[in-house]
């Protein structure tokens, strides 16, 4: 089984268990969404800047690695005309369940980012990216596919761990970890994730990060950090995220 596999299993498992980033938006939240009042995430707790969307009406929006009827929903409300890809069935599973309990159409792909996306070039006006990079080994290569299927002056919308969460021990009190954290590559990191049953990770650097969007062609026009939302790290205000805002020109 390759890593990519393992991650969708665990995704799924993870799903069934009552994952955070498994909980689809209520009918009252989609309701209000159609009425102007929404907002969505990237990262664990900062809303997205409204300004970083403009008028979605009749847009074409990409779901990146975004099951689990959260930010789809959403921005379907919010007028964009929306397809989810995400490799977790689980996660799509609840996607189609928003869909129909509240009667609107969705493209639903099920298919993993590490291979080539199966969109023709010039496809979307946005990339919504949610935290996921760190299930992933190459980020360069899905910049380089998110830019491929955006439209000239299209957006990427992205939410990046930095390295700091595959740093400490879980207590996160202690520094324990060298970098980067590559499970393929070395045998004690994979071991504490086939223990902490969390799938294979990977810590990425912003050289791999935002230097692979600009390697991409992206122009980056916007950034916020975030924190975990809980934990040490996020009790003393150490951040652990960023969201990006990129341009295809």
């Amino acid at each position: 089984m390759n890593y990519q596999d393992i991650n969708k299993e665990t995704i799924n498992r993870w799903a069934k268990e009552g994952w955070q980033w498994a909980q689809p938006i209520s009918h009252e939240e989609y309701i209000a969404a159609t009425q102007g009042h929404w907002d969505i995430v990237l990262t664990p707790l900062k809303h997205v800047p409204k300004d970083w969307f403009g008028d979605l009406k009749g847009k074409k929006v990409l779901g990146l690695a975004s099951g689990g009827g959260q930010q789809m929903p959403i921005l379907t409300a919010a007028g964009a005309i929306c397809t989810v890809m995400d490799y977790s069935d689980k996660q799509l599973e609840t996607e189609r369940m928003v869909a129909k309990r509240e009667g609107y159409d969705i493209e639903i792909i099920e298919a993993d980012m590490t291979k080539r996306f199966p969109f023709a070039d010039e496809t979307f006006d946005f990339v919504v990216h949610p935290v996921s990079n760190c299930y992933i080994e190459d980020v360069e290569y899905v910049f380089k596919e998110a830019y491929r299927v955006l439209k000239k002056g299209g957006v990427m919308l992205s939410g990046l761990g930095n390295e700091i969460n595959y740093i400490v021990d879980n207590d996160e009190r202690e520094i324990i970890w060298e970098m980067p954290f590559n499970p393929l590559k070395d045998e004690k990191a994979m071991a504490f994730m086939q223990e902490e049953q969390c799938g294979v990770q990977f810590s990425h650097d912003m050289s791999e990060q935002i230097g692979g969007q600009l390697r991409a062609g992206f122009r980056l026009v916007d950034l916020y950090e975030d924190t975990n939302g809980e934990g040490r790290l996020h009790d003393l205000n150490i951040k652990t995220y960023i969201a990006t805002k990129s341009v295809k020109e």
